[in-house]
């Protein structure tokens, strides 16, 4: 038996020139994000504790909270809807198509009836209003001419909706049934969010023009804007209003956060800027914001999510980082097994704690894509799709100068001898391979698979190695004479893709493509295996074992989960 015990999750998934419009529950201090085709609940108090919900058929753009906490919506690029539960499993009340392209936004009335959603659509389809538990629509919004990249309900009576987007437009509907009351055009570039204040009584837009402009919530009208001093240089991509009414949070392209003091005539002045850390590369610009309780939320284009403290906002920050993409691969330093390195499609390196969660990022001389990851004391070996395996020798925080040995054809993965840092075991389409220090050295040819070798790993003990396939197999050989140990390891419906060795040498995790992970007691027959289903959506690409009873996983989903193995 095996139990979730931690997660490392994601980060939001981001696209350069774009914001994201991320949500909460004040109630339970929680944050909605999308990555890919799951939306994640995560807990601001207890950053370990994750919930993922992944029953959209496609990747998903925007999730919100009913107002009383019981429900949430979410919405993907198909322009479907659905409605779950968030308790008992996420049960699901009702799947809508509401456009017929991507949905960007979309707000719960404060009555919790209906919801609008807003995007891209055929025709002047850009905006719908709908029944939650009906579907049936509630008034028609013309006035827009391209796709709507943001909407809101007033929170007070008598209902509004106000929307915006890349047309250059703030419009106002009046209803239920909703219908066109008034239209703004002061913003000349895109507008990428707009917010009504929590009494109602104001509304604000945002636009990459740097400009913010505030509404009289009741009438439309514009009654101020957000000072030029000291404002924003770059594209404005969300903003959030605190509790009170009294102050609003900004993010923009020029990598700050500003804090803006709104006053009774609808004009705003910055009270706080927000530096997040970072080298102030690309990646750093922030993408999406919100104000919950105590916390001020901002979000990176790299995904990195920083949590300020609106009670002290000279404070440095709290980060939850992640990665965005597939990992790839895991590995642990041999002189710190609870330290974990990870690897993702995009070329980055994590470093993680088990117990704390993200510990940084190593910085690399390069960002060419990573395959396959080993690490022992001071240094790691990786290989990409290039043919060459590299040494990078580790200092701290800071990968050194590398060297490479081309081995001639893509390695599918690759591992040290424990005992021999100099040597490395590399496997091939074609077979395995030797890597003594620098030199090329085929040590012998080992035949029983059936399907080509995807992975091969030695036990920590250096009495065995273990070796997987494309055909779903696992093989244990004995390191002296080359026979085979434990076979009949067959319990996968797909493709194995990784496989990792518990500290003491007496079990196997074997990951695959069918999404789980399964454990082999070596002494025990193969049928007396431990089976962790649906351990991650898309397909299991990473596994190590960091105690005896500790097995890490990663995959498709881009999150790493720690599991406490009982043996039987």
């Amino acid at each position: 038996m095996a139990n979730l015990v931690e997660a490392y999750a994601c980060t939001p998934s981001t696209e350069r020139g774009r914001g994201i419009l991320i949500s909460g529950d004040a109630k339970s201090n929680s944050i909605l994000y999308c990555n890919g085709r799951s939306v994640f609940i995560r807990y601001l108090d207890h950053p370990l504790d994750v919930a993922v919900y992944g029953e959209h058929g496609y990747p998903v753009t925007v999730a919100r909270y009913s107002p009383n906490g019981e429900w949430i919506a979410s919405a993907d690029v198909s322009g479907t809807v659905r409605i779950w539960g968030t308790h008992n499993d996420f049960v699901l009340k009702n799947e809508f198509k509401v456009l017929s392209g991507r949905i960007d936004d979309l707000q719960w009335s404060p009555d919790g009836l209906r919801i609008v959603a807003s995007g891209e659509g055929k025709g002047k389809s850009f905006v719908r209003a709908f029944m939650w538990d009906s579907g049936s629509t509630v008034g028609d919004f013309d006035g827009h001419s391209r796709r709507v990249l943001s909407c809101h309900f007033k929170p007070t009576r008598p209902f509004r909706v106000a929307t915006c987007g890349e047309d250059f437009l703030v419009n106002f509907y009046e209803g239920p049934p909703f219908k066109f009351k008034l239209s703004h055009r002061e913003h000349s570039n895109f507008v990428n969010c707009i917010r009504f204040s929590p009494d109602g009584s104001k509304l604000i837009s945002v636009s990459s023009d740097k400009k913010g402009i505030i509404y009289d919530a009741k009438t439309g009208e514009t009654i101020g804007e957000l000072s030029c001093e000291d404002g924003h240089t770059g594209s404005i991509y969300a903003v959030s209003w605190s509790a009170d009414g009294k102050h609003v949070l900004t993010v923009s392209a020029d990598k700050t956060a500003k804090i803006w003091e709104i006053f009774e005539d609808g004009s705003g002045k910055v009270k706080k800027t927000l530096e997040c850390p970072g080298s102030g590369g690309v990646e750093h610009m922030l993408v999406g914001c919100l104000w919950q309780n105590d916390h001020l939320v901002t979000v990176s284009l790299g995904g990195t999510i920083n949590l300020f403290s609106a009670s002290d906002p000279d404070k440095p920050p709290l980060l939850l980082s992640g990665h965005m993409k597939n990992i790839t691969t895991l590995t642990v330093l041999k002189s710190n097994p609870k330290m974990i390195l990870s690897s993702s499609f995009d070329g980055s390196i994590l470093k993680w704690i088990q117990g704390v969660g993200y510990s940084g990022k190593l910085k690399r001389k390069d960002s060419s894509q990573i395959k396959c990851l080993a690490a022992v004391k001071e240094e790691i070996i990786t290989s990409g799709y290039d043919n060459k395996v590299w040494r990078i020798p580790l200092h701290e925080e800071e990968c050194g100068v590398a060297e490479h040995i081309d081995v001639g054809s893509q390695p599918k993965d690759l591992c040290y001898a424990i005992n021999s840092p100099d040597l490395a075991l590399v496997s091939t389409d074609s077979g395995v391979v030797l890597l003594k220090g620098d030199s090329l050295t085929e040590k012998a040819t080992l035949e029983k698979h059936r399907g080509a070798i995807s992975v091969i790993r030695y036990s920590p003990d250096v009495s065995m190695f273990a070796s997987a396939d494309l055909n779903r197999e696992a093989v244990v050989w004995d390191h002296v004479s080359k026979e085979v140990k434990l076979n009949n390891m067959l319990y996968h419906t797909a493709r194995i893709n990784c496989l990792a060795w518990s500290p003491d040498s007496t079990m196997v995790a074997t990951g695959s493509l069918d999404t789980c992970v399964i454990i082999y007691e070596v002494g025990k027959p193969p049928s007396r295996h431990i089976t962790i289903k649906n351990a991650h959506p898309g397909g299991v690409y990473g596994l190590v074992f960091t105690d005896d009873s500790s097995v890490v996983s990663s995959g498709e989903d881009a999150c790493i989960r720690v599991w406490r193995v009982e043996r039987q």
